[in-house]
Protein backbone atom coordinates (compact mmCIF):
# COMPACT_ATOMS: atom_id res chain seq x y z
CA UNK A 1 0.00 0.00 0.00
CA UNK A 2 1.39 3.42 -1.00
CA UNK A 3 2.01 5.86 1.80
CA UNK A 4 0.44 9.30 1.39
CA UNK A 5 2.27 12.50 2.23
CA UNK A 6 0.03 12.87 5.31
CA UNK A 7 1.07 9.38 6.45
CA UNK A 8 4.74 10.27 6.16
CA UNK A 9 4.19 13.48 8.15
CA UNK A 10 2.31 11.53 10.83
CA UNK A 11 5.12 8.99 11.07
CA UNK A 12 7.67 11.78 11.51
CA UNK A 13 5.50 13.52 14.11
CA UNK A 14 5.06 10.37 16.20
CA UNK A 15 8.78 9.54 16.14
CA UNK A 16 9.62 13.14 17.05
CA UNK A 17 7.29 12.96 20.04
CA UNK A 18 8.65 9.59 21.20
CA UNK A 19 12.18 10.98 21.07
CA UNK A 20 11.13 13.98 23.14
CA UNK A 21 9.16 11.88 25.63
CA UNK A 22 12.15 9.60 26.07
CA UNK A 23 14.80 12.25 26.66
CA UNK A 24 13.21 15.43 28.04
CA UNK A 25 12.17 15.80 31.66
CA UNK A 26 11.45 19.52 31.45
CA UNK A 27 14.70 20.25 33.29
CA UNK A 28 17.68 22.35 32.27
CA UNK A 29 20.07 20.80 29.76
CA UNK A 30 23.59 21.85 28.79
CA UNK A 31 22.33 24.18 26.03
CA UNK A 32 18.72 24.93 27.04
CA UNK A 33 17.25 26.24 30.27
CA UNK A 34 14.24 24.81 32.09
CA UNK A 35 11.77 27.31 30.62
CA UNK A 36 12.74 26.45 27.04
CA UNK A 37 12.49 22.74 27.77
CA UNK A 38 9.04 22.97 29.36
CA UNK A 39 7.63 25.27 26.69
CA UNK A 40 8.86 23.07 23.86
CA UNK A 41 7.71 19.85 25.51
CA UNK A 42 4.31 21.30 26.41
CA UNK A 43 3.69 22.26 22.78
CA UNK A 44 4.52 18.73 21.59
CA UNK A 45 2.09 17.16 24.08
CA UNK A 46 -0.71 19.53 23.03
CA UNK A 47 -0.01 18.89 19.34
CA UNK A 48 -0.02 15.10 19.71
CA UNK A 49 -3.16 15.08 21.86
CA UNK A 50 -5.06 17.13 19.31
CA UNK A 51 -3.87 15.42 16.12
CA UNK A 52 -2.92 11.83 17.01
CA UNK A 53 -4.73 10.99 20.22
CA UNK A 54 -4.67 7.20 19.76
CA UNK A 55 -0.93 7.19 19.02
CA UNK A 56 -0.37 9.66 21.87
CA UNK A 57 -2.03 7.23 24.31
CA UNK A 58 -0.10 4.29 22.83
CA UNK A 59 3.14 6.04 23.82
CA UNK A 60 2.36 4.96 27.40
CA UNK A 61 3.37 1.44 26.33
CA UNK A 62 6.81 2.60 25.16
CA UNK A 63 9.98 3.25 27.15
CA UNK A 64 9.27 6.93 27.66
CA UNK A 65 10.34 8.55 30.92
CA UNK A 66 8.10 8.92 33.97
CA UNK A 67 7.75 12.69 33.60
CA UNK A 68 6.17 12.39 30.17
CA UNK A 69 4.09 9.34 31.10
CA UNK A 70 2.49 11.39 33.89
CA UNK A 71 1.87 14.29 31.47
CA UNK A 72 0.15 11.96 28.99
CA UNK A 73 -2.08 10.51 31.72
CA UNK A 74 -3.01 13.98 32.95
CA UNK A 75 -3.82 15.23 29.44
CA UNK A 76 -5.90 12.16 28.55
CA UNK A 77 -7.95 12.46 31.73
CA UNK A 78 -8.47 16.18 31.28
CA UNK A 79 -9.67 15.82 27.70
CA UNK A 80 -11.87 12.72 27.83
CA UNK A 81 -15.16 14.41 26.94
CA UNK A 82 -14.48 14.50 23.20
CA UNK A 83 -13.88 10.76 22.69
CA UNK A 84 -16.18 7.76 22.52
CA UNK A 85 -16.58 4.95 25.03
CA UNK A 86 -14.30 2.50 23.18
CA UNK A 87 -11.51 5.07 23.08
CA UNK A 88 -11.93 5.84 26.77
CA UNK A 89 -11.85 2.13 27.56
CA UNK A 90 -8.60 1.63 25.61
CA UNK A 91 -7.05 4.68 27.25
CA UNK A 92 -8.22 3.55 30.68
CA UNK A 93 -6.40 0.24 30.36
CA UNK A 94 -3.18 1.95 29.31
CA UNK A 95 -3.46 4.53 32.09
CA UNK A 96 -4.11 1.93 34.78
CA UNK A 97 -1.18 -0.20 33.67
CA UNK A 98 1.21 2.72 33.44
CA UNK A 99 0.26 4.01 36.89
CA UNK A 100 1.23 0.64 38.37
CA UNK A 101 4.71 1.10 36.90
CA UNK A 102 5.22 4.71 38.00
CA UNK A 103 6.91 5.47 41.34
CA UNK A 104 4.16 6.06 43.93
CA UNK A 105 5.37 9.55 44.81
CA UNK A 106 4.99 10.57 41.16
CA UNK A 107 1.46 9.13 41.01
CA UNK A 108 0.43 11.04 44.13
CA UNK A 109 1.89 14.19 42.55
CA UNK A 110 -0.12 13.49 39.38
CA UNK A 111 -3.29 13.13 41.44
CA UNK A 112 -2.46 16.45 43.13
CA UNK A 113 -2.14 18.13 39.72
CA UNK A 114 -5.48 16.67 38.60
CA UNK A 115 -7.10 18.07 41.73
CA UNK A 116 -5.63 21.51 41.14
CA UNK A 117 -6.89 21.41 37.56
CA UNK A 118 -10.39 20.52 38.73
CA UNK A 119 -10.42 17.15 36.95
CA UNK A 120 -12.92 15.15 38.98
CA UNK A 121 -14.95 13.11 36.48
CA UNK A 122 -16.13 9.58 37.29
CA UNK A 123 -13.34 7.89 35.35
CA UNK A 124 -10.64 9.88 37.13
CA UNK A 125 -12.11 9.06 40.54
CA UNK A 126 -12.43 5.39 39.60
CA UNK A 127 -8.81 5.24 38.40
CA UNK A 128 -7.66 6.81 41.66
CA UNK A 129 -9.77 4.36 43.66
CA UNK A 130 -8.50 1.30 41.76
CA UNK A 131 -4.86 2.42 41.99
CA UNK A 132 -5.13 3.07 45.71
CA UNK A 133 -6.86 -0.29 46.25
CA UNK A 134 -3.97 -2.00 44.45
CA UNK A 135 -1.30 -0.55 46.74
CA UNK A 136 0.34 -3.46 48.60
CA UNK A 137 0.32 -1.63 51.95
CA UNK A 138 -1.88 1.46 52.21
CA UNK A 139 -0.86 1.97 55.85
CA UNK A 140 2.77 2.27 54.71
CA UNK A 141 1.71 4.82 52.08
CA UNK A 142 -0.31 6.72 54.66
CA UNK A 143 2.87 7.18 56.70
CA UNK A 144 5.40 7.73 53.91
CA UNK A 145 3.20 9.74 51.49
CA UNK A 146 0.68 11.08 53.96
CA UNK A 147 -0.12 14.36 52.20
CA UNK A 148 -0.55 12.60 48.87
CA UNK A 149 -2.88 9.95 50.29
CA UNK A 150 -4.98 12.62 52.02
CA UNK A 151 -5.37 14.64 48.83
CA UNK A 152 -6.29 11.57 46.80
CA UNK A 153 -8.87 10.35 49.33
CA UNK A 154 -10.49 13.77 49.51
CA UNK A 155 -10.53 14.37 45.78
CA UNK A 156 -11.92 10.95 44.81
CA UNK A 157 -14.32 10.82 47.79
CA UNK A 158 -12.92 7.46 48.88
CA UNK A 159 -13.96 5.54 51.95
CA UNK A 160 -11.34 4.34 54.45
CA UNK A 161 -11.38 2.11 57.48
CA UNK A 162 -11.76 4.01 60.73
CA UNK A 163 -8.13 3.73 61.89
CA UNK A 164 -6.59 4.83 58.58
CA UNK A 165 -9.03 7.71 58.32
CA UNK A 166 -8.22 8.83 61.85
CA UNK A 167 -4.47 8.62 61.19
CA UNK A 168 -4.73 10.74 58.06
CA UNK A 169 -7.11 13.44 59.26
CA UNK A 170 -6.85 13.47 63.07
CA UNK A 171 -3.65 11.61 63.99
CA UNK A 172 -3.51 12.85 67.60
CA UNK A 173 -7.10 11.80 68.33
CA UNK A 174 -6.08 8.27 69.34
CA UNK A 175 -3.95 7.30 72.32
CA UNK A 176 -2.76 4.14 70.53
CA UNK A 177 -3.08 2.48 67.11
CA UNK A 178 -3.59 -1.18 66.26
CA UNK A 179 -1.48 -1.07 63.09
CA UNK A 180 2.23 -1.26 64.06
CA UNK A 181 3.40 1.39 61.57
CA UNK A 182 0.81 3.91 62.78
CA UNK A 183 1.74 3.19 66.39
CA UNK A 184 5.46 3.56 65.57
CA UNK A 185 4.76 6.96 64.02
CA UNK A 186 2.82 8.05 67.13
CA UNK A 187 5.57 6.84 69.49
CA UNK A 188 8.38 8.35 67.38
CA UNK A 189 7.30 11.80 68.56
CA UNK A 190 8.61 11.04 72.04
CA UNK A 191 10.50 7.70 71.81
CA UNK A 192 13.72 7.55 69.77
CA UNK A 193 13.55 3.75 69.53
CA UNK A 194 10.39 3.98 67.42
CA UNK A 195 12.19 6.13 64.83
CA UNK A 196 13.96 3.05 63.49
CA UNK A 197 10.67 1.27 62.82
CA UNK A 198 9.65 3.84 60.19
CA UNK A 199 10.51 4.27 56.48
CA UNK A 200 13.82 6.07 56.01
CA UNK A 201 12.41 9.33 54.63
CA UNK A 202 10.00 9.65 57.56
CA UNK A 203 12.54 8.51 60.15
CA UNK A 204 15.03 11.10 58.89
CA UNK A 205 12.72 13.93 59.95
CA UNK A 206 12.23 12.46 63.41
CA UNK A 207 16.00 11.91 63.76
CA UNK A 208 16.59 15.60 63.10
CA UNK A 209 13.86 16.50 65.61
CA UNK A 210 15.49 14.36 68.31
CA UNK A 211 19.04 15.50 67.43
CA UNK A 212 20.27 11.97 66.72
CA UNK A 213 23.85 11.98 65.34
CA UNK A 214 23.98 11.09 61.63
CA UNK A 215 26.33 8.14 62.07
CA UNK A 216 24.16 6.62 64.79
CA UNK A 217 21.02 7.14 62.75
CA UNK A 218 22.44 5.57 59.56
CA UNK A 219 23.74 2.54 61.42
CA UNK A 220 20.44 1.82 63.16
CA UNK A 221 18.14 2.58 60.21
CA UNK A 222 20.18 0.38 57.85
CA UNK A 223 17.83 -2.66 57.93
CA UNK A 224 14.94 -0.51 56.60
CA UNK A 225 16.81 1.03 53.67
CA UNK A 226 15.64 0.25 50.15
CA UNK A 227 18.11 -0.76 47.44
CA UNK A 228 18.21 2.72 45.90
CA UNK A 229 18.41 4.43 49.29
CA UNK A 230 21.48 2.31 50.03
CA UNK A 231 23.11 3.45 46.80
CA UNK A 232 22.25 7.11 47.45
CA UNK A 233 23.51 6.98 51.05
CA UNK A 234 26.59 4.87 50.51
CA UNK A 235 29.02 7.79 50.25
CA UNK A 236 27.45 9.55 53.27
CA UNK A 237 27.85 6.32 55.21
CA UNK A 238 31.51 6.01 54.20
CA UNK A 239 32.21 9.53 55.42
CA UNK A 240 30.38 8.78 58.65
CA UNK A 241 32.34 5.49 58.92
CA UNK A 242 29.20 3.36 58.90
CA UNK A 243 30.31 0.16 57.20
CA UNK A 244 26.92 -1.55 57.39
CA UNK A 245 25.32 0.67 54.71
CA UNK A 246 26.61 -1.11 51.63
CA UNK A 247 24.72 -1.45 48.35
CA UNK A 248 24.83 -4.52 46.14
CA UNK A 249 26.10 -2.61 43.12
CA UNK A 250 25.73 -5.49 40.69
CA UNK A 251 21.99 -5.62 41.38
CA UNK A 252 21.49 -1.93 40.55
CA UNK A 253 19.93 -0.74 37.27
CA UNK A 254 22.74 -0.24 34.75
CA UNK A 255 22.33 3.47 33.99
CA UNK A 256 21.78 4.36 37.64
CA UNK A 257 24.93 2.44 38.50
CA UNK A 258 26.89 4.31 35.81
CA UNK A 259 25.65 7.61 37.26
CA UNK A 260 26.89 6.55 40.69
CA UNK A 261 30.30 5.53 39.33
CA UNK A 262 30.76 8.89 37.59
CA UNK A 263 29.89 10.71 40.82
CA UNK A 264 32.95 9.22 42.53
CA UNK A 265 36.34 10.99 42.56
CA UNK A 266 38.87 9.56 40.10
CA UNK A 267 41.12 8.36 42.94
CA UNK A 268 38.30 6.36 44.48
CA UNK A 269 37.35 4.88 41.13
CA UNK A 270 40.93 3.74 40.67
CA UNK A 271 41.06 2.19 44.14
CA UNK A 272 37.77 0.35 43.59
CA UNK A 273 38.45 -0.56 39.95
CA UNK A 274 37.78 -4.29 40.24
CA UNK A 275 34.56 -3.78 42.24
CA UNK A 276 33.10 -1.04 40.03
CA UNK A 277 34.03 -2.59 36.69
CA UNK A 278 32.77 -5.97 37.80
CA UNK A 279 29.47 -4.47 38.96
CA UNK A 280 28.97 -2.61 35.66
CA UNK A 281 29.63 -5.75 33.66
CA UNK A 282 27.32 -7.81 35.86
CA UNK A 283 24.52 -5.28 35.43
CA UNK A 284 25.15 -5.17 31.67
CA UNK A 285 25.02 -8.96 31.31
CA UNK A 286 21.80 -9.07 33.29
CA UNK A 287 20.30 -6.38 31.03
CA UNK A 288 21.44 -8.14 27.84
CA UNK A 289 19.91 -11.43 28.97
CA UNK A 290 19.40 -13.93 26.15
CA UNK A 291 20.60 -11.35 23.60
CA UNK A 292 24.17 -11.42 24.96
CA UNK A 293 26.68 -12.06 22.19
CA UNK A 294 24.07 -12.01 19.40
CA UNK A 295 24.84 -8.66 17.75
CA UNK A 296 27.96 -9.77 15.88
CA UNK A 297 30.77 -7.25 15.37
CA UNK A 298 29.78 -3.97 17.01
CA UNK A 299 31.62 -0.65 16.90
CA UNK A 300 30.52 2.16 19.19
CA UNK A 301 31.29 5.88 18.98
CA UNK A 302 30.74 7.25 22.48
CA UNK A 303 30.61 10.93 23.40
CA UNK A 304 32.58 12.04 26.47
CA UNK A 305 33.06 15.66 25.37
CA UNK A 306 32.54 18.64 27.67
CA UNK A 307 28.85 18.92 26.80
CA UNK A 308 28.22 15.57 28.54
CA UNK A 309 28.56 17.55 31.78
CA UNK A 310 24.78 17.99 31.50
CA UNK A 311 23.28 20.45 33.97
CA UNK A 312 22.82 20.92 37.70
CA UNK A 313 19.54 18.98 37.48
CA UNK A 314 20.90 16.25 35.16
CA UNK A 315 24.49 16.03 36.28
CA UNK A 316 26.65 14.01 33.86
CA UNK A 317 23.53 12.27 32.59
CA UNK A 318 24.63 12.11 28.91
CA UNK A 319 27.99 10.65 29.96
CA UNK A 320 26.30 8.13 32.26
CA UNK A 321 24.13 6.91 29.36
CA UNK A 322 27.24 6.55 27.19
CA UNK A 323 29.14 4.64 29.92
CA UNK A 324 26.19 2.32 30.59
CA UNK A 325 25.68 1.89 26.83
CA UNK A 326 29.35 1.00 26.42
CA UNK A 327 29.05 -1.90 28.88
CA UNK A 328 25.71 -3.07 27.45
CA UNK A 329 27.02 -3.06 23.87
CA UNK A 330 30.07 -4.99 25.07
CA UNK A 331 27.71 -7.64 26.45
CA UNK A 332 25.51 -7.71 23.32
CA UNK A 333 28.41 -7.97 20.87
CA UNK A 334 30.41 -11.00 19.80
CA UNK A 335 33.28 -8.62 18.98
CA UNK A 336 33.32 -5.06 20.29
CA UNK A 337 35.31 -1.92 19.44
CA UNK A 338 34.57 1.19 21.58
CA UNK A 339 35.82 4.62 20.50
CA UNK A 340 35.41 7.59 22.85
CA UNK A 341 35.45 11.07 21.32
CA UNK A 342 38.28 12.11 23.65
CA UNK A 343 40.45 9.21 22.49
CA UNK A 344 40.60 7.78 26.00
CA UNK A 345 40.46 4.00 26.43
CA UNK A 346 39.86 3.63 30.18
CA UNK A 347 36.08 3.82 30.53
CA UNK A 348 36.17 3.80 34.33
CA UNK A 349 38.20 7.02 34.49
CA UNK A 350 36.01 9.10 32.17
CA UNK A 351 35.00 12.70 32.82
CA UNK A 352 33.50 15.33 30.47
CA UNK A 353 36.33 16.89 28.46
CA UNK A 354 37.13 18.51 25.13
CA UNK A 355 35.35 18.98 21.79
CA UNK A 356 33.24 16.43 19.88
CA UNK A 357 35.18 15.02 16.87
CA UNK A 358 32.43 12.61 15.86
CA UNK A 359 33.46 12.51 12.18
CA UNK A 360 36.95 11.24 12.95
CA UNK A 361 35.70 8.63 15.39
CA UNK A 362 33.06 7.39 12.94
CA UNK A 363 35.78 6.91 10.31
CA UNK A 364 37.83 4.92 12.85
CA UNK A 365 34.79 2.85 13.76
CA UNK A 366 33.88 2.02 10.15
CA UNK A 367 37.49 1.02 9.58
CA UNK A 368 36.92 -1.94 11.95
CA UNK A 369 34.40 -3.43 9.45
CA UNK A 370 31.55 -3.80 11.95
CA UNK A 371 28.16 -5.40 11.38
CA UNK A 372 26.60 -2.64 13.48
CA UNK A 373 27.70 0.89 14.37
CA UNK A 374 26.04 2.59 17.35
CA UNK A 375 26.70 6.27 18.07
CA UNK A 376 25.74 7.64 21.50
CA UNK A 377 26.06 11.42 21.44
CA UNK A 378 24.12 14.67 21.78
CA UNK A 379 24.82 15.23 18.07
CA UNK A 380 26.82 18.46 18.37
CA UNK A 381 29.60 17.50 15.95
CA UNK A 382 32.07 20.39 16.17
CA UNK A 383 35.63 19.26 15.46
CA UNK A 384 35.29 20.13 12.60
CA UNK A 385 31.57 20.97 12.33
CA UNK A 386 29.62 18.85 9.88
CA UNK A 387 32.28 16.18 9.28
CA UNK A 388 30.17 13.40 10.79
CA UNK A 389 27.21 14.19 8.50
CA UNK A 390 29.45 14.17 5.43
CA UNK A 391 31.17 10.92 6.41
CA UNK A 392 27.83 9.22 6.96
CA UNK A 393 26.41 10.62 3.69
CA UNK A 394 29.32 9.33 1.61
CA UNK A 395 29.29 6.01 3.42
CA UNK A 396 25.59 5.44 2.78
CA UNK A 397 25.45 6.72 -0.82
CA UNK A 398 28.83 5.61 -2.20
CA UNK A 399 30.47 2.95 -0.05
CA UNK A 400 27.57 1.03 1.52
CA UNK A 401 24.36 1.69 -0.45
CA UNK A 402 23.20 -1.87 0.33
CA UNK A 403 23.28 -0.98 4.04
CA UNK A 404 25.47 -3.90 5.04
CA UNK A 405 26.44 -2.00 8.17
CA UNK A 406 23.50 -1.03 10.40
CA UNK A 407 24.14 2.48 11.72
CA UNK A 408 22.07 3.92 14.58
CA UNK A 409 22.47 7.22 16.42
CA UNK A 410 21.13 7.33 20.00
CA UNK A 411 20.82 10.80 21.51
CA UNK A 412 20.27 11.35 25.28
CA UNK A 413 19.58 15.10 25.02
CA UNK A 414 16.39 16.83 23.86
CA UNK A 415 16.88 19.87 21.63
CA UNK A 416 14.14 22.34 22.63
CA UNK A 417 14.68 24.48 19.51
CA UNK A 418 14.01 21.63 17.08
CA UNK A 419 11.33 19.83 19.16
CA UNK A 420 13.42 16.67 18.77
CA UNK A 421 16.81 15.18 19.49
CA UNK A 422 19.58 16.54 17.29
CA UNK A 423 20.31 14.34 14.27
CA UNK A 424 23.69 13.68 12.65
CA UNK A 425 22.57 12.94 9.09
CA UNK A 426 19.31 12.32 7.18
CA UNK A 427 20.64 8.93 6.08
CA UNK A 428 21.10 7.66 9.64
CA UNK A 429 18.19 6.83 11.98
CA UNK A 430 18.22 8.71 15.29
CA UNK A 431 16.33 7.81 18.46
CA UNK A 432 16.20 9.49 21.85
CA UNK A 433 17.58 7.47 24.75
CA UNK A 434 17.27 8.05 28.48
CA UNK A 435 18.37 4.73 29.96
CA UNK A 436 20.92 2.46 28.30
CA UNK A 437 18.74 -0.50 29.27
CA UNK A 438 16.39 0.50 26.43
CA UNK A 439 19.03 0.43 23.69
CA UNK A 440 17.89 -2.87 22.06
CA UNK A 441 14.28 -1.63 21.82
CA UNK A 442 15.36 1.80 20.59
CA UNK A 443 17.56 0.34 17.86
CA UNK A 444 14.45 -1.49 16.64
CA UNK A 445 12.31 1.65 16.82
CA UNK A 446 14.94 3.74 15.05
CA UNK A 447 14.42 1.83 11.79
CA UNK A 448 11.18 3.78 11.33
CA UNK A 449 13.21 7.00 11.26
CA UNK A 450 15.10 5.84 8.13
CA UNK A 451 11.98 6.33 6.01
CA UNK A 452 11.98 2.70 4.84
CA UNK A 453 9.02 1.90 7.12
CA UNK A 454 5.83 3.91 6.99
CA UNK A 455 2.90 4.78 9.21
CA UNK A 456 1.14 1.44 8.72
CA UNK A 457 4.17 -0.46 9.99
CA UNK A 458 4.63 2.02 12.81
CA UNK A 459 1.00 1.55 13.88
CA UNK A 460 1.47 -2.22 13.78
CA UNK A 461 4.61 -1.90 15.89
CA UNK A 462 2.80 0.28 18.43
CA UNK A 463 -0.17 -2.10 18.53
CA UNK A 464 2.22 -4.96 19.26
CA UNK A 465 3.95 -2.95 22.00
CA UNK A 466 0.58 -2.05 23.56
CA UNK A 467 -0.53 -5.71 23.55
CA UNK A 468 2.69 -6.80 25.24
CA UNK A 469 2.50 -3.93 27.70
CA UNK A 470 -1.04 -4.78 28.81
CA UNK A 471 -0.34 -8.52 28.95
CA UNK A 472 2.82 -8.24 31.06
CA UNK A 473 2.48 -9.33 34.71
CA UNK A 474 2.30 -6.65 37.36
CA UNK A 475 5.64 -5.87 39.06
CA UNK A 476 6.49 -7.58 42.36
CA UNK A 477 3.01 -8.95 43.01
CA UNK A 478 -0.11 -9.74 41.06
CA UNK A 479 -2.35 -8.14 43.66
CA UNK A 480 -3.52 -5.25 41.48
CA UNK A 481 -7.24 -5.63 40.66
CA UNK A 482 -8.38 -5.37 37.07
CA UNK A 483 -9.47 -1.94 35.97
CA UNK A 484 -13.09 -1.53 36.95
CA UNK A 485 -15.72 -0.92 34.31
CA UNK A 486 -16.31 2.52 35.77
CA UNK A 487 -12.63 3.45 35.47
CA UNK A 488 -12.50 2.19 31.90
CA UNK A 489 -15.76 3.65 30.59
CA UNK A 490 -16.63 6.77 32.55
CA UNK A 491 -16.18 9.97 30.64
CA UNK A 492 -16.03 13.60 31.53
CA UNK A 493 -19.34 14.96 30.36
CA UNK A 494 -20.99 18.03 31.80
CA UNK A 495 -22.71 15.97 34.46
CA UNK A 496 -19.48 14.39 35.61
CA UNK A 497 -17.52 17.53 36.37
CA UNK A 498 -16.48 18.39 39.86
CA UNK A 499 -18.79 20.34 42.07
CA UNK A 500 -17.63 23.56 43.66
CA UNK A 501 -16.69 21.80 46.87
CA UNK A 502 -15.09 18.70 45.35
CA UNK A 503 -11.72 17.73 46.69
CA UNK A 504 -12.16 19.08 50.19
Amino acid sequence: MTETFADLIACEDVLMFVNAATTSTGQREFRHDEGEQRLSLGFLHAYMLENYRALYAAALALDINDHNAALIVRNLLRGAAAVDVETRRAEGRLIARRLVLLPPQRVYRLFRDLRRAGVNNRRTRAIMRDWLAARPDLAFDAVKYRAGVKRTVRHAHLGLDRETGTFLFAPRARKAYDRPIFESWRRAHHDQRAVYELPFTVAEGFAAKHGIPRAVFLERIEPRLTRLERLRLQEHARKAKVASVEADLGAMPLTRLATYVLSLPLDERSERRAELTGSLRTAARRTAGARAGTWGRVAAVLDDSFSTTGSAQKRRRPLAVALAGHHLLEALAAEYAPLWTSGRVDALMLYPFGPTPLGERILDALDTAPDRLVIISDGWDNAPPGLAAEVLRVWRTRLDPARRVAVTHLNPVYDADDFDVRRLAPTVPTAGVRDAENIPALVELARFAEGRSGLAELRAHLDDQVARFLAAPAPEAADAPALSAEAADAGSGPGASASAGAGG
